[in-house]
């Protein structure tokens, strides 16, 4: 399949892109988690960065996967979640976005991106991004295809302080078009002794982010991303408590 891309990187990625979790799956939700791993092969040497930086939320998005995982054994939804990290390429980024490969991130530049070819940057799409993409899609197309609902939602973190800036807010529900379906989330959310907002600490960018605007929006779907402050994020009890607010939403 990628023999025919000339690349430095030709046969790092010997791990699948992603890890799919109870396929057959009848309900309605698809969780994703495109930011799950910090995983970068060895060879590339963390991509240049210290051992501490490889680890922190510019590689993932941490107690992201943890999070979505225990979300699909709760509620016994389908789960598709990357097995990379977003630094080798981001999942949730068009290819043809700025930091689809990132060249810094945050505060920290990211040296093992700075100098790659064309062959490398199509390589990455191809063994990563690609696999991914039309992973969620056959899911959807299947589903939609019996006639069955489907609804997507990605699970992601945010870091407590960003350009040195502290964030209170807990727990932000990203969306698009679904603005109903994200408004019953927040609501939701707004029960709880809980910092919600919506479209905080990100918005939806159609021309910057995937998950809800191709496989959500485009197909008319209801979708949304959900974005909880990583440092509550970071115990077993923390995330059966979230598991507790978002499951019966969801």
């Amino acid at each position: 399949m990628h023999a025919s891309i000339k690349s430095a990187e030709f046969g790092l990625f010997t791990a699948p892109a992603y890890t799919l979790s109870r396929e057959d799956s009848t309900h309605p939700l698809l969780l994703v988690c495109e930011h799950a791993s910090r995983f970068i092969p060895a060879a590339l040497d963390d991509l240049g960065l210290d051992h501490a930086a490889a680890r922190e939320h510019i590689a993932w998005d941490i107690g992201a996967l943890a999070l979505a995982e225990h979300l699909a054994e709760a509620l016994g939804a389908t789960l598709l979640a990357a097995n990379y990290s977003r630094l080798l390429i981001d999942l949730n980024r068009p290819p043809h976005a700025p930091d689809s490969i990132p060249l810094s991130s945050e505060i920290y530049p990211i040296p093992g991106n700075r100098h790659l070819d064309d062959a490398a940057r199509e390589y990455r799409r191809e063994c990563l991004f690609n696999p991914f993409h039309a992973r969620l899609q056959s899911l959807i197309d299947q589903r939609l295809g019996q006639g069955r609902p489907v609804r997507v939602v990605g699970v992601h973190s945010f870091t407590p302080v960003f350009h040195g800036q502290p964030r209170t807010l807990e727990v932000g529900v990203l969306f698009g078009k679904s603005e109903d379906y994200a408004q019953r989330l927040i609501d939701g959310l707004r029960q709880q002794p809980l910092k919600v907002a919506g479209n905080e600490p990100y918005k939806i960018n159609p021309l910057g982010d995937m998950t809800v605007p191709v496989h959500g929006d485009a197909r008319g779907l209801e979708s949304v991303l959900i974005e909880v402050r990583n440092d509550l994020l970071r115990a077993p009890e923390d995330i059966r408590r979230w598991v507790g607010y978002l499951a019966p939403l969801l």
